[in-house]
């Protein structure tokens, strides 16, 4: 891999109603990689936003550049975000990084530093590594844990946690996998991690720092989001284990 200079990354931030704090995130993301001396490129994804997100999108493209933007106008699911924004996406290495600043983009070095220091294809932040610092709700923190378990017994993945909001990948294992992913919504990164798993691909886990900032403990995962989450991680064990899916549809 290259020398930091020659680099370059992109970040993709998939935003749904977070006008309160895109521009925030999109401005500590831009002064993080400029600060490191990386050459990037953030693409923010309007997921359908009925806020001012998109407004707020369009400010930061008008006063710190570097920004592209891609505009859904109909709230497709974190995973159709995502999928849709590295469309746009060039760089050598790809940051998936939620918009709501629960997790600060000063993070993403650590990342990096990890992704070249094991020679690993992807890193993903973990709410489960003992050294995670965690100002989360207890009874999402139960939460996490149980489906971690349910993860591990379906999957065996050398992972804790496939869920937290930033990940890092490079460019060329989202190119493999990306055409496999049918998931829109929040098991999407599952199924990313499955398959890139399943292909060979080396994958490392860092803690993170995590401030939950919403008002509510629940955040925005509603019973119907948690019921649709596990058909869909059930559909994906089916998929790659009965069916074998997976491995009929080209790279």
């Amino acid at each position: 891999m290259s020398d930091k200079p020659h680099e370059l990354i992109s970040v993709i931030m998939p935003a749904y109603n977070e006008g309160s704090c895109i521009y925030e995130n999109i401005y500590e993301t831009i002064r993080v990689l400029s600060d490191a001396g990386y050459r990037y490129e953030v693409i923010v994804v309007n997921d359908g936003s009925t806020d001012n997100t998109l407004e707020e999108m369009e400010r930061a493209v008008n006063e710190m550049g570097c920004l592209k933007i891609v505009n859904c106008r109909v709230n497709g699911g974190k995973g159709h975000a995502v999928k849709t924004g590295f469309r746009k996406a060039s760089g050598d290495l790809v940051v998936f990084l939620d918009a709501d600043l629960d997790l600060h983009p000063g993070q993403i070095q650590n990342l990096i530093n990890i992704l070249k220091e094991k020679r690993v294809d992807v890193v993903t932040g973990s709410k489960r590594h003992p050294q995670s610092q965690l100002n989360y709700p207890l009874f999402r923190t139960f939460l996490s844990n149980i489906y971690a378990f349910i993860i591990w017994i379906l999957f065996r993945l050398p992972l804790r946690d496939t869920q937290t909001g930033i990940k890092l990948f490079k460019y060329e294992v989202l190119k493999k996998v990306f055409p496999k992913i049918l998931c829109k919504k929040y098991a999407f990164d599952l199924e990313i991690l499955v398959n890139a798993h399943h292909l060979g691909y080396k994958i490392a886990e860092v803690p993170i720092v995590l401030h939950f900032r919403r008002p509510m403990n629940w955040g925005r995962i509603s019973l119907v989001d948690m019921s649709a989450l596990g058909v869909d991680t059930l559909a994906i064990f089916y998929r790659m284990h009965i069916t074998h899916y997976y491995d009929k549809i080209a790279s």
